[in-house]
């Protein structure tokens, strides 16, 4: 018998298809570079409205399409648990923070920080602020009051400059930033879940998260964009300090 877990996510969303086949146009005669990008942005536009994900996301009351990602990786890896203390960096909008608060139940102890403000989401301890200042560390040390921290999340992404490697560089600097926390502040036994890209450094930040989880897997949910590198790191089971 199959359990929930094994039935294809998006058969338990009717209206989600697996996969999104792409789409290709011919273009003839030369571009004009305004026209061009406006062009590109209606495209964008368009394949957003009718992302089937994003039409789920405002049925249920979602803040965004990224929801479905967290749901897809808590039901694959075991994630989620009622009463949990979740560490959420790089929160806003705040739909990772929506689907703790269904799943973690009233008696969890939820911290979030984002450089944006965010919509306060009932039970949640909301920071605005910048993580990667010893400022926003601060912050959520200090709502966390010393409990321990069963598992951190990092939906952090760079401010993009369109400069591929320096992207990258940041990318990579923001997850480990991301490490060290959950490497000092999870418990043994905690789990951390970390948004990478694909490209230099990700090899290395695996070895990295791997000295200090017994079971390391990089997943790509299916409610991520196809054309994107985004990937998602999930480290399970902190080991005990040496």
């Amino acid at each position: 018998m199959l359990g929930f877990a094994d039935v294809p996510f998006h058969s338990r969303f009717p209206g989600l298809p697996p996969s999104r086949p792409a789409r290709a146009a011919a273009v003839s005669g030369p571009l004009n570079p305004t026209r061009k990008k406006h062009r590109f942005g209606k495209a964008w536009m368009h394949e957003h409205v009718n992302d089937p994900y994003v039409r789920e996301a405002q049925r249920r009351g979602y803040r965004s399409r990224a929801a479905f990602k967290l749901q897809e990786l808590d039901e694959r890896d075991h994630l989620l648990r009622p009463a949990m203390t979740v560490v959420d960096l790089g929160a806003a909008p705040g739909s990772w923070l929506q689907v703790l608060r269904e799943r973690l139940g009233p008696k969890a102890k939820i911290v979030a920080i984002d450089l944006l403000p965010l919509t306060p989401v009932a039970g949640v301890d909301l920071i605005e602020g910048d993580f990667a200042s010893d400022e926003g560390l601060a912050a959520v040390e200090e709502k966390l009051a010393g409990a321990p921290v069963d598992l951190v999340l990092s939906d952090m992404s760079p401010n993009l400059s369109g400069i591929e490697a320096a992207d990258q560089a940041r990318s990579v600097h923001l997850a480990e930033l991301a490490l060290e926390f959950a490497r000092t502040h999870l418990q043994p036994g905690g789990d951390l879940v970390v948004k990478v890209f694909q490209g230099a450094g990700l090899g290395e930040y695996q070895r990295q998260v791997g000295q200090h989880f017994t079971k390391v897997y990089l997943r790509k949910p299916k409610a991520s964009r196809d054309r994107s590198r985004e990937h998602y790191l999930v480290a399970k089971g902190r080991r005990t300090a040496p």
